[in-house]
This record gives C-alpha cells, sequence and structure tokens, in this order.
C-alpha cells in the first residue's frame, strides 16, 4: 500500500511525467479495479483493511489526537490468519495507535518492523521499531521496507504460509528521497514538491519490481496472492486551485475529501493461474471488501463479523454474476468531536454518487463530479440520502463518540510514552513541528497537533495539557518528562498530576538543539486501577519561557 498516492500517479493514468514500469505490469497481470473506494485520510482506511468493517465502528475517525487508535476489540485479519497458521508480518507504517494494546504485535502481527505513528521524520538511515525495540537501518526508508519483507518472505520454511502486509509511507511528507530519483524530474517545470512526489514513486515502483521479482525467482509466484492499492488521493496544497495541483486523471478535488479525487484509488490484484489476468473490473468495490476477500481465497472462516463483501467472483471469474450495492464514507474535520452526518458523508451507488445530503452525480458520465443533478432528480437524491442516514445512524449507536483513554499499566508494555498530539492543549501553548516540504527545514505550528509535535510558548500558569488516561494496575509508577528549556528559563515549578495525586519539581536546564530532548524524572505515584486525567501545569514561572515538552513517560515499576 502506497501513502497519498494520487490516482494519476501511475503512467497508466496517462500521466506524462512519470515512468512506473512494474506497477504498470503488475496492472497487466491483474484484475484492475477502476472504481475502488478507501477514506480520504490515512488511518480510517487502514482501520478498514484491516477489520473489513467501516472505521468508526473501530474507533479510527480521523490521523491525530487519538481519533486515530484502533479500539483493540476490533479483530484484524492478521489475528485470524496467525488463527489460521499464517506467519503474519508488517513493515511499514501502521498508523492506528502509539500505545499498547492498539499495536501491530498485540494485534495479530508476529514480526513488526516500521513505526507506530502517521508521519516518519528521518528517511535516511532510520531508527525503526522491531518489535517493540529500536532498530537502526542502513538505507532508504522505502528500500529498506522492502528488504525486510522479502527477509520476512523468505524465512517462511517449507511452504509455510505468510501473511505480509507492507504499507510504504511513500509518498508521503517529509518528501526526502535520492538525488538519483529527483534528477529526472528536474526542470520539467512541475514544481519542487511534484518533483519529489514523483521521483518517490519512481523508487516505490521500482521496489514494487523486487518484490515480484522475488516471488518469481524463489518460486512463490503462483501460490501468492499480490494485491496493491492507496490508502487515500494525493494532498498538493491547501491555498491555491486544482490548476496548481499534479495530474490526477481528472478526478475532483484530493485528500482529506469525499469527493473522487480524495478516495479512489488504484486496487491491482494477481493470482497466476486463478484470477483473470489483465482484466478491468468496473464494479464498485472497497477497502472494507480486502479482508473478507482474502479469507475467502484463503478458505479461513472469519471470526468477526464484516461490512465488506467477498470479491472473489469478479477475481476468478471472466462473467460473474454480482448484485446492487451502495457504498458510504463520512469523514469531516469539524465533525470529530460531535459525529454528525453531514458534511462529508457520500452514498456511492454503481451509477450515481450522493454528498452531503444536497449534491448528485453520474459517475458514468461525469467521473469529474463537475454536474450536480440534484435539482433535476429529486427524489434519487432523496432515496440516496435516506440510506445514508440510516447507515450513519448505526455508526454511533448512543449518538457521541468518545476517544479512549491511553492505557497505563500493562505488563506487556510498563513503560507508556504519551505524545502531545494525544491530548489537549489548554492557554496560549502551540503545538510545534517539523513542517518542511522535505527534512526538517521548516519549523511551524498546528492548531491540534500532530504526531511529531512539541508544546511550545509555555509562558505562564495558565498554560496546562491533559490527556486522559486508564491505569489497569494497581502499582507504583514513575513518571518522567520530556524537556528543553535554556539557560536563563530554569526553575519554573511544574506539577504533574494524575487524578488528585501530584509530583511538584523544578525545570532544570535542558539547553539542546531543536528535536532533542532530556528525560527527567519527576518522582513516583501509588496508582489504583481507574480512569484519570493527566495534567502538566506550571504552578510558578523563573524566566520568560517555562519550557517545551516532548512527551510524558510513565513506568509501572
Amino acid at each position: 500500500m502506497a501513502d497519498d498516492m494520487g490516482f494519476g500517479d501511475i503512467r497508466m493514468a496517462g500521466n506524462p511525467n512519470i515512468h512506473t514500469p512494474n506497477l504498470d505490469q503488475l496492472s497487466g497481470e491483474s484484475v484492475n479495479f477502476t472504481n475502488f473506494y478507501v477514506s480520504p485520510v490515512c488511518a480510517p482506511t487502514r482501520a478498514s483493511l484491516l477489520t473489513g468493517k467501516y472505521a468508526q465502528r473501530v474507533g479510527v475517525l480521523s490521523v491525530t489526537n487519538g481519533y486515530e487508535t484502533l479500539n483493540p476489540e476490533a479483530t484484524t485479519i492478521a489475528e485470524m490468519m496467525a488463527a489460521a497458521g499464517y506467519r503474519t508480518g508488517l513493515f511499514g507504517k501502521w498508523h492506528l495507535g502509539e500505545n499498547y494494546p492498539s499495536l501491530p504485535n498485540a494485534q495479530g502481527f508476529q514480526e513488526f518492523v516500521g513505526f507506530r505513528t502517521g508521519h516518519f521524520d528521518n528517511y535516511f538511515d532510520p531508527v525503526l521499531e522491531r518489535n517493540g525495540e529500536p532498530y537502526p537501518t542502513k538505507g532508504y526508508i522505502t528500500d529498506v521496507l522492502t528488504d525486510e519483507a522479502i527477509t520476512f518472505m523468505k524465512e517462511s520454511k517449507n511452504g509455510e504460509p505468510f501473511f505480509c502486509y507492507l504499507p510504504f509511507n511513500a509518498p508521503h511528507t517529509p518528501l526526502d528521497v535520492p538525488g538519483k530519483y529527483l534528477v529526472r524530474h528536474q526542470n520539467k517545470g512541475l514544481g519542487e514538491r511534484v518533483e519529489r512526489v514523483y521521483a518517490m514513486m519512481e523508487n516505490l515502483d521500482e521496489n514494487v519490481g523486487f518484490l515480484l521479482n522475488f516471488l518469481h525467482e524463489s518460486g512463490l509466484e503462483k501460490n501468492t496472492i499480490v494485491i496493491f492499492l492507496s490508502d487515500n488521493g494525493p494532498i498538493d496544497k491547501f491555498r491555491g486551485g486544482p490548476e496548481d495541483w499534479r495530474f490526477n486523471a481528472g478526478l475532483r478535488d484530493q485528500k482529506f475529501t469525499v469527493y473522487e479525487g480524495g478516495i479512489r484509488t488504484r486496487f491491482f490484484a494477481r493470482w497466476p493461474g486463478h484470477f483473470v489476468p489483465n482484466r478491468t473490473v468496473g464494479i464498485i468495490a472497497a477497502h472494507i471488501d480486502v479482508m473478507p476477500t482474502l479469507l475467502d481465497l484463503c478458505e479461513i472462516q472469519p471470526t468477526s463479523s464484516v461490512d465488506g463483501v467477498s470479491l472473489k467472483p469478479l477475481l476468478t471469474e471472466a462473467k460473474p454474476e454480482w448484485f446492487e450495492r451502495t457504498l458510504f464514507q463520512n469523514y469531516s474535520l469539524q465533525n470529530l468531536a460531535g459525529p454528525a452526518p453531514y458534511p462529508g458523508g457520500i452514498a456511492r451507488t454503481q451509477r450515481y454518487k450522493m454528498v452531503n445530503g444536497n449534491e448528485l452525480y453520474d459517475l458514468e458520465k461525469d467521473p469529474g463530479e463537475k454536474e450536480n443533478l440534484a435539482a433535476g432528480q429529486p427524489h434519487l437524491l432523496a432515496q440516496l440520502d435516506q440510506q445514508y442516514r440510516a447507515w450513519w445512524s448505526t455508526l454511533f449507536p448512543g449518538g457521541s463518540f468518545s476517544i479512549r483513554p491511553i492505557s497505563i499499566g500493562h505488563d506487556e508494555s510498563k513503560k507508556v510514552r504519551i505524545t502531545p498530539h494525544l491530548g489537549r492543549a489548554q492557554g496560549r501553548l502551540e503545538y510545534t513541528g517539523f513542517r518542511g516540504l522535505y527534512g526538517k527545514e521548516k519549523v511551524g505550528v498546528h492548531p491540534s497537533g500532530v504526531d511529531g509535535d512539541w508544546l511550545a510558548h509555555w509562558l505562564s500558569v495558565n498554560e496546562s495539557v491533559t490527556w486522559e488516561i486508564e491505569v489497569v494496575e494497581t502499582g507504583d509508577y514513575e513518571v518522567s518528562i520530556d524537556i528543553r528549556c535554556p539557560h536563563g528559563n530554569e526553575g519554573s515549578l511544574v506539577r504533574v498530576s494524575i487524578g488528585e495525586k501530584y509530583l511538584e519539581s523544578k525545570v532544570p536546564v535542558a539547553d539542546l538543539k531543536v528535536g532533542e530532548w532530556k528525560e527527567v524524572n519527576w518522582g513516583s505515584l501509588r496508582l489504583v486501577p481507574g480512569k484519570y486525567r493527566l495534567r502538566v501545569q506550571a504552578t510558578e514561572v523563573a524566566g520568560e519561557e517555562v519550557m517545551e515538552l516532548g512527551s510524558v513517560v510513565i513506568r509501572k515499576q
């Protein structure tokens, strides 16, 4: 799975500025779905892909602030595959939770090499995670992840079946890429951002070729199902109109939206001797269908209900019988705190698409969604709106949604690092992070924070940050905080409280570079099971600024 790859980021889309021979070849050897749908953003697609359910049903609404954390009670395809005797591995971007038990190794993946968050800031010689431990690597991150996946498959001895999930983080920002790929696109008038995206896609394409060559040369090709897709549409820039965006094969809009440019992806499925090759399927399908399809093909009985259906007939039969269905989506940043059906709602039939209850498009005639037919077909609009609202009413049975508290005290994860973007900042605190086009060239702010951010602009006792946590076992818990504080600002008194209990200490000097942190022990607390509010707040200010906060670390002793 690519990350933020657009429908047009491939040569076969008619894009004259990109060279993707391996993906083009894979398409020709596969069943190619031309109306395949995912969510408008990363984490919901990943949740649906792994569970076969609409993401809201498993606790995933968006990409940050805790809205990306998978309900650990959800059953993933990796859990089902493992139970059926398959080796399971994930190599790349998880983005469904930063803390146990919403982690790959707790959700069915026996081998995990990658990163937990939605972003990763170092694409060269990255220090990844391997099954909970730091894992230094050498090379470019897409190459590294491919090599790890191939190694995992090589280690399947004597025909032992495997399930290998390879979610690349290309071409997601930061747009770092080896120069030999980038130089091919310079001086074409594309703009630096597009140049870098295309360079990253060509490197990804090369790695797809390495994977396919490995399967061929190892003799695994005929007994291995290969699926390729992207997690959502492309993202260019928020300012400027579509004329400034990169080629997207005529689809409307981009990531974060429920228009075709945000949710329609390439989907190739190859299994030599079993799937009809070089076949184009226009029937609508979606991420929720991947899990039931793979289980059906591998003759594994599902152990939980799903929203998707098995696409096996469309893959294995030249002229399959099929049925009329309606696909749904619900996503809007403005409705996260209080779920509402609109904006961000669609109902997609084989021909028509309803958007937000007041737009209707005939996608057979108008795939670019240029002509709103709502006024001319009010009955169809009302019918699809009714279907959509009936579906939406099943997502939030109580009419509301609560972010899961961060779990503390599991024996399987005695150390929990709690990052700023999972909390709520009060006062003038700013979520600060690297906002450059590539690398770490520029530090900027975000209104609510994303992973990798820290908290700055801590000026008074009126600033604080809070998290909702849940202690699962009685014990003594050591509390530390990652800080940065230059000479002259040290000495502020900072309180870390968990419920009614608290620790206070003075901020020491931590005169570090941007991106470096000093972990300072604040003391220990005796805690009993329950839900609490964790708060960090200054009670006395000694200098111009209290400190910058990178994270809070809680260890069960």
